[in-house]
Formats: C-alpha cells, sequence, structure tokens
C-alpha cells in the first residue's frame, strides 16, 4: 500500500497532544460519521506523526538521538498503549458495521505508514549522516517517505552451487550427507586408511600438521572410518568438505580445496555396481551424451582402484584443448574399498564389500563453468562471482 505524502496545509491542523486526546474517544464521539470525516481524521493523525518524527530530527541532541528514536517507535507503535493500538481499539473497533470496511482500510494505511516510517534501516542511516556532519555542520533535511538503500542481493558461491548439485542426485539415490572434523587425528587421516607412515604413498598427503598426531585433514575419507564405526553397514553416504594439502597455488591447485566422497557399503557390493552408479552421476551433471571409461590405477583404501573419465563436454570427444585432444578428461578415483579399512571401521570384509570415490568440487565447476584458474574461486572478485 502506497505511503500518503503529509499534507502540509495540515500539518498544525493536530498536534500529538491532541491525537493523544482524541484517540482515547471513538468517532462517534468525536461527530464522526460518514466516510469523508473518517478520511479527514485518519489524515491528521498521520500529519500529527510526520509533524512529530520532523521535529525529533530537527532538535533531537546527537548524544541522545538513538534513544528519542526509540521512544517515538514506543510511542506510536507498542502493543496495547502505543498510539496506533489505541486507535485502533476506539476508532476502528467501536466504529459502526456501515462505515467499519471504509474505517478499516484506512487504519491498514495509517499503520503502514507508520511502519514505514519509523523503519529502523532509515533511522540509522539519519544517525549516520548526522554524525559524519558533525556538530558545526548544518544538518541536512532528511525526507523519510523516500525510499531507502538497498544492498544488492547476492548469490551462492559457484563452488557451492557444483556441491548443491552434486549432493542433490546422491540424495535421490539414496545416499545421505556426513561430516567430520577439519582438523583430524593422523590415525584417521592415514593409519585406519592402510597408509602406514611407512608407506610411500604417505608422501603425497603427509603435509600440514597441528602437532605430531594432529594434521589438516587432507581428504574427507577420515570421515568414512567414523561413520563405519558409528553407523556399521549397510552404509550410503557422501562426504562434502573443505581439505588442505601443501600444494603451491597455481591454475590447477590450491593448498585449500573442496573435496566430496562417495562410500557404499552391503553384502553385495560388487564393481558393476560402482560403474553404474558413476555412470548415472556423470550422465545427470553433464548431459545425456556423456560416456565414462574406466581405468585401473592405484590408490592404498582401495583395491581394486580405478581412475574415472568422462568424454569431453566441450567437443563431444573428438579432440579439443581441453581434453589435451584426447578426447577424454579425468575426473575422479574410485575402487572397492580395501578389506583392511573395513576392519578398521569395525566392519567385517568376509560379509561386507563396498566401493567408494573421491572428486574435487573446485575442478569439476571449472569443467563444467569453463573457468581456467582455480584460484578465481579464493579471491573474492565480485567481477566474476557476478556471473554465476
Amino acid at each position: 500500500m502506497a505511503m500518503r505524502p503529509p499534507d502540509t496545509e495540515r500539518l498544525s491542523v493536530m498536534t500529538l497532544e491532541e491525537l493523544k486526546r482524541q484517540a482515547e474517544i471513538s468517532l462517534s464521539g468525536l461527530g464522526v460519521d460518514n466516510e469523508a470525516a473518517i478520511e479527514k481524521k485518519f489524515a491528521d493523525a498521520w500529519d500529527a506523526m510526520v509533524q512529530e518524527r520532523r521535529h525529533l530530527i530537527q532538535h533531537s541532541a546527537d548524544i541522545t538521538f538513538s534513544r528519542r528514536v526509540r521512544e517515538f517507535r514506543n510511542l506510536f507503535l507498542a502493543r496495547g498503549h502505543g498510539l496506533v493500538a489505541r486507535i485502533k481499539a476506539n476508532w476502528l473497533d467501536a466504529t459502526p458495521k456501515t462505515l467499519k470496511p471504509f474505517a478499516g482500510r484506512e487504519f491498514n494505511t495509517l499503520r503502514l505508514n507508520a511502519e514505514n516510517l519509523l523503519e529502523e534501516d532509515a533511522i540509522l542511516k539519519i544517525v549516520s549522516s548526522r554524525q559524519s556532519f558533525g556538530k558545526s555542520e548544518p544538518r541536512e533535511e532528511v525526507d523519510l517517505t523516500l525510499p531507502g538503500n538497498r544492498r544488492p542481493l547476492g548469490s551462492l558461491h559457484p563452488v557451492t552451487q557444483m556441491q548443491r548439485e552434486i549432493e542433490e542426485i546422491f540424495l535421490n539415490l539414496g545416499f545421505r550427507i556426513e561430516s567430520g572434523p577439519e582438523i583430524e587425528s593422523v590415525y584417521y587421516n592415514f593409519d585406519a586408511l592402510n597408509i602406514p607412515e611407512s608407506h610411500p604413498s604417505r608422501d603425497d598427503w603427509d603435509t600440514l600438521y597441528i602437532d605430531s598426531k594432529t594434521v589438516l585433514r587432507t581428504h574427507t575419507s577420515p570421515v568414512q572410518i567414523r561413520a563405519m564405526e558409528k553407523y556399521g553397514a549397510p552404509l550410503y553416504i557422501i562426504i562434502p568438505g573443505k581439505c588442505y594439502r601443501h600444494d603451491n597455488p597455481d591454475a590447477s591447485h590450491s593448498p585449500m580445496f573442496h573435496q566430496i566422497e562417495g562410500l557404499a557399503i552391503a553384502s553385495d557390493i560388487t564393481f558393476a555396481d560402482l560403474k553404474g552408479t558413476l555412470d548415472f552421476f556423470a550422465r545427470k551433471l553433464f548431459g545425456e551424451k556423456v560416456r565414462t571409461r574406466f581405468q585401473p590405477s592405484f590408490f592404498p583404501f582401495t583395491e581394486p582402484s580405478g581412475e574415472v573419465s568422462i568424454s569431453c563436454i566441450f567437443c563431444g570427444g573428438e579432440g579439443c584443448r581441453v581434453c589435451k585432444e584426447s578426447g577424454w578428461i579425468e575426473v575422479m578415483g574410485c575402487g572397492m574399498v580395501h578389506p583392511l579399512v573395513l576392519r578398521n571401521g569395525g566392519i567385517d570384509p568376509e560379509k561386507y564389500t563396498g566401493w567408494a570415490f573421491g572428486l574435487g568440487i573446485d575442478r569439476f565447476a571449472m569443467l563444467k563453468y569453463d573457468i581456467n584458474d582455480i584460484q578465481l574461486f579464493f579471491q573474492s572478485d565480485v567481477r566474476f562471482l557476478k556471473q554465476f
């Protein structure tokens, strides 16, 4: 409902004290018995509010301004004893039925105008403006009927958008989201995942330590062990989160990055289930025409292990600069969960099997949005982020 502008010809008709007195009397007691008289009475009330507001702005000292504003809000909008509440009780509720619809519209206009007049962001703007000029500076008249300045709405970060899109696919497949600490023990980050201190593959992850037994997690895999201990089998989870490695920042590496891992454990899980799930995931994320390819690889926590590639989404597999003319883009690692890892999680590998995969959310976002530098995600450049 639009705010009614103050009637400058009638600002002196009703003072605040007169409004307080009349708010305790019914409209019929005030001799108001037709639509025109009702409209004038509510207009007088609005003009009294505006005049009191202007008086407050012009005459309040800076040090008492905030306190006076709070008192002003209480005067008009306090429940039960505020002037707007008294007007409702005595002007609106006591109005005869024949005139009540018209009086109701006038009251709603008055109430909304009072709320708009006393919006806190407008009040704070006045305080800031008055203080910034200093006491010796002339005070600028503020028109409270003008719309306020609003900050532009933000949007989700592209990495967050990518994470939620991936989560949605697996949630629809029956997985649930699990999380864990980013500061992790060496046991959960390495030992329980079949990466003992003597294992050569540990050199790739043995990086950012808090102390001799605590490390910034290098992958979200520790949550797999924690989830096995907590829930047992069967188990279907995905694990999104931040990870940390001592990588030199460049176009494709960052010391902090985002990862999602998936884990499925049941009594009849096979590698065929893994291939079918990841093939379905790739087609849902990148389109039905995408093909997947699995190649042997090595990870200490899975056996057998594989690397998953998808047909290039930019050239359709024909060869381009992105896929280095190969027609394929490597996107994640996967494999059947190593029996020792299952046992470390408290699950009998003779009874249950499982598969797992891990992918970098940042690199998936780079791939889907055709971004050539991972550092852009962490520089907080609004010009870049506004594109998403």
